[in-house]
C-alpha cells in the first residue's frame, strides 16, 4: 500500500466515525445531521484542511449511486398498508406538484433576479424534489398520523424520478437540438411508465427468488435484497427508463414481502443508507467553494422564499384538491417538504453539462439547502403541534432480529401513553387486541414488568406489543381506537369513530 492510500484511509475512517457520532450530537441539539455532514466536507476541503476537490462528473456519479441506496431503503421500509391509501396523492405531488413548483419558482427567479428562462426553470426543477434522506430521518422521529408520514415519504421516494428527467432535459437543451414539447412529454411518460414496469418485474422476481432460495448464510439475504433494487435501477437505465422509480417500486415490493430474515434485510438497508448519506453530504461539502457562497446568498434566499411561501403550498393545494386532505394537513405537508442532498446532486447535472450560470446555481442551491433545512427541520415538531396534527399515541415499529419473532412472522411494536391520553386508566384486557397480538412488557418509571389482564395503564407508560403479520394492521387500528375513545372504543368501531358520523 502507498502512503497516500494509507493517509486517505485514515482520513476517511476518521470522518466516518465523526459523522456517526455526530448523529447523536445533532439529535440532542435538534440540528439535522445532514448539515453536520456538509460542514465536515467543507472543513476538510480547500478552506479547511486544504483538500481540493472539483470533480463534478465524479460527484454526479457517486451522488446517483448514493441516491439509489437511499431510495431503495425508503422503499424497503415503506409499508404497503399505509402507502396504498395515499398513493394517489403522492403520485399527484410527484407529477402535477412538481410541474407547479417548477413554474412558480422559475417565474419568481426570472422576474426577481433577471435570469433567462432556461436557467430560471432549472432553478425550479432542481428545487422541486423533496429529499428522501432528509424526510425519512426527520419524520420518523416525530409522532404523526400515518397518513401524513406515508404521503411525505412516498412523495420523496417517487418525485426524484420525474425531476431527474426534467433537469436532464433542461440541461441538455442548452447544447442539443430542441425537440417539440409533445415529444419531450412522450419521452417523460415512457421513462416513468417503463421504469414502474421494470420495478414491478424485478420486485416480483426478487420476492420469488428470495423465498425459494436456501442460501448458506443469513447474511446473504440482505445483500441479495439490496442487489435486486440496484438491478432494478440498472435494468431501467439500460432501457432508457427511470431507474430511480424502478428502485423505489422494487423496494416496496421486496420490503412488504415476508422474506426470510426480513428484519436483517431492513437493518442492513438502513445501515447502507446512513453510509450513503454520510458519504454523499461530505462529498458535496468538499465540492462547495466557501469563497463563492457569499455571492449566492441573495439568489438562495429569493429562490427559497419563493419555494417555501408560494411554490410548495400551491403545489400541495393543487395536488390535494381531488383528495380529502384538510387545510391543517395541507399546511403541514407544505412546511415538511424538506430539501437536502437531492437538489445539490441535481445541481451538478447542469454544472457537468456546462450550462451558462450553472456554477451560480450550484452555489445558490447549496446555501438554500443549509438555511432552509435548518429552519424547516428544526421547526417541524412545533409546527405539527401548532397545527394540531400530532398523534402522540401512535405505535412505532422497532426493528429487531430475534429468532422466535422471525419464526412467528411477527413484528414488535412500541406504544407510548402520553399525558392526558385516553389510554391512561384502561386495563390491558380492555384493549381487546386481536388474536395473535399481545402486550408483552410495560415500562413504567424506569422499570419493566410483564402485565396481566387487569394491569391498568398510566400516563408515561411504554408498551411493547408482539403482533403477527396477519393482525399487524388490525392491532394498530385497535390501538388508535382506544387512544381516541378509551374504554368506550368498543362502541365506536375499530377506528374509534362514530359509525353515524
Amino acid at each position: 500500500m502507498t502512503p497516500g492510500f494509507d493517509l486517505a484511509l485514515l482520513l476517511g475512517a476518521a470522518v466516518l466515525l465523526v459523522a456517526v457520532g455526530a448523529v447523536r450530537f445533532s439529535t440532542r441539539l435538534g440540528v439535522p445531521s445532514l448539515l453536520v455532514y456538509l460542514a465536515l466536507g467543507v472543513a476538510i476541503g480547500e478552506s479547511g484542511l486544504g483538500i481540493r476537490f472539483d470533480d463534478v462528473e465524479l460527484t454526479r456519479t457517486l451522488g446517483f449511486c448514493a441516491l439509489i441506496v437511499i431510495i431503495a431503503e425508503g422503499g424497503l421500509t415503506a409499508r404497503w398498508s399505509t402507502l396504498r391509501p395515499v398513493l394517489g396523492l403522492a403520485a399527484a405531488l410527484s407529477t402535477v406538484g412538481v410541474v407547479v413548483s417548477i413554474l412558480v419558482v422559475g417565474l419568481s427567479v426570472h422576474l426577481l433576479l433577471g435570469l433567462d428562462w432556461r436557467l430560471a426553470m432549472l432553478y425550479g426543477a432542481v428545487l422541486s424534489s423533496t429529499d428522501a434522506a432528509a424526510v425519512f430521518a426527520t419524520l420518523r422521529r416525530l409522532r404523526l398520523p400515518p397518513r401524513l408520514v406515508a404521503t411525505l415519504e412516498a412523495e420523496s421516494g417517487m418525485n426524484d424520478a420525474p425531476v431527474v428527467l426534467l433537469v436532464v432535459l433542461l440541461s441538455r437543451s442548452a447544447t442539443d437540438a430542441a425537440h417539440p414539447w409533445w415529444y419531450e412529454g412522450l419521452l417523460l411518460g415512457y421513462e416513468l411508465g417503463v421504469g414502474a414496469v421494470v420495478g414491478l418485474g424485478v420486485g416480483f422476481a426478487g420476492r420469488a427468488a428470495l423465498r425459494r432460495a436456501a442460501l448458506p448464510s443469513a447474511g446473504l439475504y440482505p445483500i441479495a435484497a439490496v442487489g435486486f433494487t440496484v438491478l432494478a435501477y440498472a435494468a431501467g437505465a439500460v432501457l432508457h427508463a427511470s431507474g430511480f422509480l424502478a428502485v423505489y417500486v422494487a423496494g416496496v415490493l421486496l420490503g412488504n414481502a415476508r422474506l426470510p430474515h426480513r428484519q436483517a434485510i431492513l437493518g442492513f438497508a438502513d445501515g447502507l443508507a446512513w453510509l450513503a448519506q454520510i458519504g454523499l453530504f461530505v462529498l458535496l461539502g468538499l465540492l462547495a467553494s466557501p469563497g463563492r457562497l457569499d455571492a449566492a446568498l441573495l439568489p438562495a434566499v429569493v429562490a427559497g422564499l419563493a419555494l417555501v411561501l408560494a411554490a410548495r403550498p400551491l403545489s400541495v393545494a393543487v395536488s390535494a384538491w381531488p383528495f380529502r386532505f384538510g387545510l391543517r394537513d395541507q399546511a403541514f405537508l407544505s412546511w415538511a417538504g424538506l430539501r437536502g442532498a437531492v437538489p445539490i446532486v441535481l445541481a451538478t447535472i447542469p454544472l457537468s453539462e456546462r450550462v451558462p450560470g450553472a456554477e451560480r446555481l450550484f452555489d445558490a442551491v447549496f446555501v438554500l439547502v443549509v438555511i432552509f433545512t435548518l429552519l424547516q427541520a428544526g421547526t417541524l415538531a412545533p409546527a405539527a403541534r401548532w397545527l394540531r396534527v400530532t398523534a402522540p399515541a401512535e405505535p412505532a415499529e422497532i426493528r429487531v432480529e430475534i429468532a422466535p419473532l422471525e419464526r412467528m412472522r411477527a413484528d414488535l411494536l412500541q406504544l407510548e401513553v402520553p399525558a392526558q391520553s385516553r389510554l391512561a386508566g384502561v386495563h390491558v384486557d380492555e384493549l381487546r387486541l386481536p388474536a395473535g397480538a399481545s402486550v408483552t412488557l410495560v415500562l413504567r418509571d424506569g422499570a419493566g414488568f410483564v402485565p396481566g389482564p387487569d394491569t391498568r395503564l398510566k400516563a408515561g407508560d411504554s408498551l411493547l406489543i408482539v403482533a403477527t403479520a396477519g393482525v399487524r394492521d388490525a392491532t394498530e387500528r385497535r390501538l388508535r381506537a382506544v387512544s381516541r375513545r378509551g374504554r368506550l372504543a368498543r362502541w365506536f368501531g375499530e377506528y374509534g369513530e362514530d359509525r353515524d358520523g
